[in-house]
């Protein structure tokens, strides 16, 4: 069986982790702290692993504008010493991106061809992380980018640190919601996109591949199908990027396109289809609301 750390213990690393069971090891910070570049040599030289998948990542959008030297230390220097480490111990590599790598102008869905040019410092760290991950460990490297994931565990799940599960919270608690309705992307579940890692490491897949939930929305939309599902009704008002003050410029549509991906033959089933099961896990449906 073969043996396969995951890093991170967020939404995707706890899916990761359910997933692939007795066989994979979660590495949470309390175990090994990305931003201790020298620790992750001798960490993953120790776990001996053949598959690490760095589901790990400084996604404080708005945040890594102020601190900007965090947020490459976690996306950029990281990957690259986890890439290194990879290489020295023969392990595979899968690292996790972001649509944020594109500005959003190409007005259709992204490939993974098109060239890259973030709008924020996360945007822009995380860009360097692909790159540097394809400088040390090669072809053989797996780079996903995914977009608007979430998820049924991780530490900010308590403390409502995923879209939908605020949505749902602020809902229920009877609040008028306003949220950006200029903003498109794919949703993405990550026991689906979990599911679709899996599958191609055990593939072998190498290079870069474009994985979220079929479909695409807006925030605002997004925001209408959680209401609908939860049976919540409050009043939901779209808003603009614009109105929006002190936050990092993020893409006006960041579609990803699956169609490398069918041609592995991994589809992806639709977003809402995703949300819908989520919604039933954590029982916020209509039949069972979060308290």
């Amino acid at each position: 069986m073969a043996r396969i750390v995951v890093l991170g213990n967020g939404q995707l690393g706890a899916a990761l982790a359910a997933l692939g069971g007795p066989a994979v090891r979660v590495f949470d910070r309390s175990v090994l702290d990305l931003a201790d570049t020298a620790a992750i040599g001798p960490m993953l030289t120790a776990a001996k692993p053949d598959l690490v998948i760095n589901a790990a990542a400084y996604n404080k959008v708005d945040e890594a504008e102020r601190r900007p030297e965090v947020a490459f230390a976690i996306n950029a220097t990281a990957p690259a010493e986890i890439a290194r480490a990879c290489a020295t111990v023969g392990a595979r590599l899968v690292h996790v991106s972001t649509d944020y790598v594109f500005d959003g102008a190409l007005g259709r869905p992204y490939l993974e061809d098109d060239l890259p040019t973030p709008l924020s410092v996360y945007g822009a760290g995380k860009l360097a992380g692909e790159h540097l991950v394809r400088a040390y460990a090669g072809a053989g490297a797996l780079i996903v980018r995914t977009s608007g994931v979430f998820g049924s565990a991780g530490p900010e799940v308590g403390k409502g640190g995923n879209f939908v599960r605020s949505i749902v919270r602020q809902a229920a608690a009877g609040q008028p919601l306003r949220v950006v309705d200029d903003q498109t992307t794919s949703p993405t579940f990550a026991y689906d996109l979990a599911w679709a890692i899996l599958s191609l490491a055990e593939r072998k897949a190498g290079g870069l591949l474009h994985v979220t939930n079929a479909g695409s929305c807006t925030w605002y939309r997004f925001a209408r199908a959680i209401l609908e599902l939860t049976g919540i009704d409050v009043p939901l008002t779209p808003t603009t990027s614009e109105a929006q003050v002190d936050r990092a410029r993020r893409p006006t549509y960041s579609v990803l396109s699956g169609a490398r991906l069918a041609g592995l033959g991994i589809v992806m089933p639709p977003w809402r289809d995703g949300l819908a099961r989520y919604l039933r896990e954590i029982g916020a449906t209509e039949e069972r609301r979060m308290p």
